[in-house]
């Protein structure tokens, strides 16, 4: 413990005497942020989607023949419910015997595509009902994604490449000469790091949140929570990363071969529903993916720690697969 907490103090004063690396966490996601608001925040989105449950028949079939709209279909009722709820989809179907469809008395997307549905059914029966919520902006949606790539890029480049240099250096040579074992070393970069990463995240989010109002309807302390473990998960996989790299240039090459795919398909900027299968499961490899599914699900949907359970056992599993296989791959000296 000792040799640790010696190893977190030194990482700590150099991350505080690091200015312009604090300068970057905190200003690089306002303004991206800012910018988001700026270009998307007066403007309505030009892509219909609707939600289908159960079965088509010959209203749907025809409704669905209809251009320029995006079909998602669900196995569950409530799902597509609560989604059209937030103004995620526009309107919601149900197949059967007959069509039940949903809309949305406050979205203006769900007034026109109810036009659309009726003047497309031939005269077939459907059933209407209403739901209420306040709209979900693209702002709302976007803002765990923003934050998970600060995450990322700070657990990347801050943690792993840094052991890299600290490699080239000779820094890990002279440690290897104390009592000082891989585990302990790399269990105090996590630390500094992830108490670093936590301040940042937590200013981030409560000076957004005074100037957007976000949607937020669940529990704080969960997403204090979800964004620990998440941290945490992201910094032990830029360990591993490191822990054998020795050129600064193999180092930048896997970082990029780990954020660019991660970026892509871990739901930051757009949801991968409707996605082909393969794609949403090869997004299941990424930990950001599971943060951002837990992250939205507290915010948007009330969800409660019972509900991302999967989630949060699924990022402390790649927790420790990432930060023990770092440890037992850990070389201290460059070839």
């Amino acid at each position: 413990m000792n040799h640790f907490l010696v190893l977190l103090k030194a990482r700590n004063l150099e991350l505080l005497r690091d200015k312009a690396t604090w300068i970057w966490n905190f200003i690089f996601p306002l303004v991206l942020i800012i910018g988001i608001a700026v270009i998307f925040g007066g403007k309505e989105s030009a892509l219909y989607k609707v939600g289908v449950v159960g079965a088509d028949n010959p209203s749907i079939a025809a409704f669905k023949t209809t251009r320029y709209l995006q079909f998602i279909d669900y196995a569950a009722r409530d799902v597509a419910l609560k989604k059209l709820q937030h103004q995620q989809l526009d309107l919601v179907l149900e197949g059967g015997s007959e069509t039940n469809y949903w809309v949305n008395d406050t979205s203006p997307q769900g007034y026109l595509l109810e036009k659309i549905l009726l003047a497309s059914s031939n005269n077939s029966p459907l059933q209407k009902q209403v739901v209420n919520g306040r709209q979900v902006r693209y702002l709302d949606w976007v803002l765990p994604g923003i934050l998970g790539i600060n995450m990322m890029s700070c657990s990347f480049f801050g943690v792993g490449f840094v052991i890299v240099r600290y490699r080239k250096n000779g820094v890990l040579k002279r440690l290897k000469a104390t009592p000082v074992n891989a585990f302990e070393f790399l269990s105090a970069q996590v630390v500094s790091r992830l108490l670093m990463l936590l301040v940042v995240i937590v200013f981030q989010f409560v000076s957004m949140n005074f100037l957007f109002d976000f949607f937020v309807q669940g529990s704080y302390s969960l997403l204090l929570l979800i964004a620990m473990l998440g941290t945490t998960s992201l910094i032990s996989l830029g360990l591993l990363m490191a822990s054998r790299t020795s050129s600064e240039e193999l180092a930048a090459g896997l970082i990029n071969l780990l954020t660019w795919p991660m970026m892509l398909l871990s739901g930051v900027w757009f949801s991968l529903e409707g996605t082909p299968e393969l794609v949403q499961k090869a997004a299941l490899l990424f930990p950001l993916t599971h943060i951002l599914k837990a992250a939205r699900a507290v915010m948007l949907d009330n969800a409660g720690l019972v509900d991302v359970t999967p989630e949060i056992l699924t990022l402390l599993a790649m927790t420790l697969l990432f930060l023990i296989t770092a440890a037992l791959r850990f070389k201290w000296v460059a070839d």
